[in-house]
């Protein structure tokens, strides 16, 4: 039997886009903590660097902390200089930059006699703006440093790359379309890029999470006055088989599975880590 430990992974190189968000710092612990050489990339500067320095400390391990914009060719080609400068070609991508925005959130679940009268409750009401700023980051988000990071993986002829989708993508949440269609559209982009690059070796996976308490849907499921949860986090807890929101440390297992060799005929999955929701009909 081939070995079955992450040992393949030590002295890699990783970046990770929104490495200093909740779930970025997550994997980011999780690369490290496997010999990874992690390259943290978050558009704020101190929030990367400070995440790449916690690496380093906890365990003994390089890291650097990059600022870098996932919607600017320019700054991200900024990015793979110096990652390309301090820590050798890239082997790895995990395209974790994304987010929801209250602009692009409706108030209500439905459109129904009730607010008929006034619409700007509903989909009707919506900025443009935010609606599109919350698609580009997720969609182009992960586009734009594909173009750019994966370069050195199909010069190499082998690398992975890890693109984060939602189980929004598979049966969409009311309240939250732009976020919904985009993560739909990032299952779809990681199906067309195993195709593309498989004669590369290069093989592209999603990981669809269910519910994690982010800074991004907090203020949806957690009531800010009482800290309980509010109506639809009560839902969605009741939707979820196991009755609890996941860990951000709960996506570690499967990032680091689908980056090794363990998973090397893997490519074009869409993995639910949903505790359950996926699966469940309600009855």
């Amino acid at each position: 039997m081939k070995n079955t430990s992450f040992h393949d992974l030590k002295n890699k190189v990783c970046v990770i886009t929104g490495g200093g968000g909740i779930i970025g710092k997550a994997l980011c612990d999780a690369l490290a903590g496997v010999g990874v050489k992690v390259a943290v990339l978050d558009i704020d500067k101190k929030l990367a660097e400070e995440t790449a320095k916690q690496l380093e400390k906890e365990f003994n391990n390089i890291a650097i902390g990059i600022d870098a914009n996932v919607l600017n060719l320019d700054s991200l080609k900024e990015a793979k200089r110096a990652i390309n400068e301090q820590l050798g070609n890239i082997n790895f991508l995990i395209n974790c930059a994304g987010g929801n925005s209250p602009k692009a959130t409706t108030k209500v679940e439905f459109i129904n006699d009730d607010n008929l009268k006034d619409l700007s409750t509903t989909f009707f009401g919506l900025e443009l703006e935010g609606f599109k700023q919350v698609f580009d980051l997720n969609f182009l988000g992960t586009v734009l440093p594909t173009m750019v990071f994966a370069r050195d993986m199909i010069e190499a002829k082998n690398g992975a790359i890890i693109n984060i989708s939602s189980m929004n993508s598979f049966r969409p949440l009311t309240k939250i379309p732009a976020y919904s269609a985009a993560k739909a559209s990032i299952n779809n982009l990681t199906q067309w890029l195993a195709v593309h690059f498989a004669k590369m070796n290069v093989r592209v996976n999603a990981i669809a999470p269910g519910f994690f308490l982010t800074n991004q849907n907090r203020f949806l499921l957690i009531d800010e006055n009482s800290g309980s949860l509010t109506p639809r986090g009560e839902k969605i807890i009741s939707a979820t088989p196991m009755g609890m929101f996941g860990d951000p440390e709960d996506l570690q297992g499967v990032t680091l599975f689908l980056l090794s060799d363990l998973s090397k005929f893997i490519t074009g999955v869409v993995i639910p880590v949903d505790g359950g929701f996926s699966a469940y009909s309600g009855v």
